[in-house]
């Protein structure tokens, strides 16, 4: 490596520290804090993160990166200038105050959420929702954009993503959905009787953790599986990954898919490649390809009749109400269709209508188009047009998702790129292993995810997603070509220690 990149490695290595403690603190806030802790956790939240943005603006830091970027660098080099420069340029657009207050009210939202969801006021969550999106409103004109102060925070999730590229998706795949939901009819559509069915949550609990370990989840040694309100992937580093999901007691399918859907996050993390730890090419490229690893495993694999028949057992043993449920009836309750409320538990066909329904209301909030009074009832009315049915609470409505909470407007979109990739990675997954279905029936994994390591996980950060981001393949050969042309081989670099490159606030919880 160029020896200024070294120094830029040691210069950085703080910023990673305070990453890596934001993002225990946040794990904590979710899992196991007291709730009256919050006030004195959003003010150490704040204050970390104005610590973190003093650090990114180091004049030194900046000089070194400016040195290096004129020397022959190799690709890993790029990609590590690439990332820093990203993020030195988002800190310098928003004024400290602004980034710590954001941090402070964040932390504070997170946990008046779920008190107003649990209790179906969101008056309880309004104050706090209006807040943060008159603070997003405020980020987003100091960080700037060409037409739509929307198009700011898109690209903090997605890199590059703007309006007019989501409004494209959308306006093609709105009325394909609507065409092909029109014409589901029989036993695939509507309700199932086992989505009334109730479970022990000793039980459920056991068999998640049964499909965690056939999946290859490293717990205890790498990674852990808790509970929160709204399931979520957070990672301290590559060895330190921790995953969550939820009990209802009821619909078992919900708790089962939302923990195989934090296990294809937490798999991307656990997979960067070791030389990548804690640099800021040790987290996965984009939302949106993160998406699509969640998304990948939670329908292209687990909702398949070859894993059904090799997975079947295992669910009769663990839920006795399904010992007598033959295997293509579980399959038939995984793939029902039908207009439903709640965004998590939607089938394929309805899921980018939820997206989408999200798309709107958040374009609205951020050009000031709608009041705070008035989401909710823009919302019921939305779900009644898109997906044809309206809540009757705000606990299956407005309240259900936790990402405004969190601030992040604009991350919904990239679940919708996440579905679109999956797709497409399936269908070279299968060219390149014939007999995947016969892994997947027998449960044999460890193919598919060296599979995905070698192809998208052990890269990390390294190059930026192809500027045509659905087509994700043409990053991943973009990738594999120049690294096999590099001076400096395959083989990524020893000895680096950075940040990540994820805009402040610092951490990301990879939501359900």
């Amino acid at each position: 490596m160029f020896p200024k990149t070294k120094e830029i490695l040691r210069k950085a290595r703080t910023i990673w520290a305070l990453d890596h403690a934001s993002s225990l603190m946040d794990w904590d806030l979710e899992v196991n804090m007291p709730v009256e802790g919050v006030q004195e956790r959003g003010i150490a939240a704040s204050e970390i993160a104005v610590l973190r943005q003093k650090l990114l603006l180091d004049e030194e830091l900046s000089s070194l990166i400016g040195n290096a970027e004129k020397e022959e660098l190799n690709d890993y080099e790029r990609g590590l200038i690439r990332v820093l420069k990203r993020e030195i340029k988002i800190a310098k657009a928003l004024p400290p105050e602004l980034v710590q207050e954001l941090a402070r009210v964040t932390q504070e939202a997170k946990v008046i959420w779920r008190e107003a969801k649990e209790k179906d006021d969101y008056n309880r969550f309004k104050p706090y929702l209006e807040r943060i999106v008159e603070l997003e409103r405020k980020a987003a004109d100091f960080l700037g954009y060409e037409k739509h102060p929307y198009d700011a925070l898109l690209d903090l999730h997605e890199e590059g993503l703007n309006t007019d590229d989501v409004q494209g998706i959308f306006s093609s795949l709105e009325p394909g959905i609507k065409k092909v939901l029109s014409n589901i009819k029989g036993e695939f559509y509507g309700e199932h009787w086992l989505e009334k069915q109730k479970y022990e949550v000793d039980a459920m609990r056991s068999l998640n953790l049964e499909l965690l370990r056939i999946l290859g989840y490293p717990l205890g040694s790498r990674s852990r599986f808790d509970v929160s309100a709204h399931p979520f992937t957070i990672h301290m580093g590559i060895r330190d990954v921790r995953i969550t999901t939820r009990y209802e007691g009821f619909d078992f399918k919900r708790s089962l898919f939302s923990t195989v859907h934090e296990f294809g996050h937490a798999l991307y993390e656990l997979q960067v490649d070791d030389a990548l730890m804690a640099t800021p090419l040790s987290k996965g490229v984009s939302l949106g390809v993160h998406e699509s690893q969640s998304r990948f495993w939670e329908n292209m694999i687990g909702r398949s009749m070859q894993f059904v028949e090799g997975f079947q057992n295992i669910l009769r043993e663990k839920l006795n109400f399904l010992k007598n449920v033959p295997a293509e009836e579980i399959y038939r309750y995984f793939n029902m269709v039908k207009p439903s409320l709640i965004r998590t538990e939607a089938d394929e066909v309805t899921y980018n209508l939820h997206i989408i329904l999200r798309f709107k209301i958040e374009f609205k909030m951020i050009d000031g188009s709608i009041k705070m009074d008035e989401v909710p009832e823009e919302w019921d009315n939305l779900m009644e047009e898109l997906v044809g049915v309206r809540p009757k609470s705000y606990r299956d409505g407005v309240l259900q998702d936790i990402h405004w909470s969190m601030g992040d407007i604009g991350y919904f979109p990239t679940y919708t790129l996440g579905n679109v990739i999956s797709a497409q990675i399936r269908r070279h997954m299968m060219k390149d292993i014939p007999n995947l279905h016969d892994k997947v029936k027998r449960m044999e994994f460890d193919e598919i995810k060296s599979y995905l390591k070698d192809k998208i996980h052990r890269w990390g950060s390294v190059y930026a997603v192809h500027p045509n981001r659905t087509f994700i393949y043409q990053y991943v050969e973009l990738c594999r070509a120049r690294l096999g042309s590099s001076r400096h081989g395959s083989e990524p670099p020893t000895g680096a220690v950075l940040p990540s490159g994820t805009p402040s606030p610092p951490t990301v919880l990879y939501s359900r």
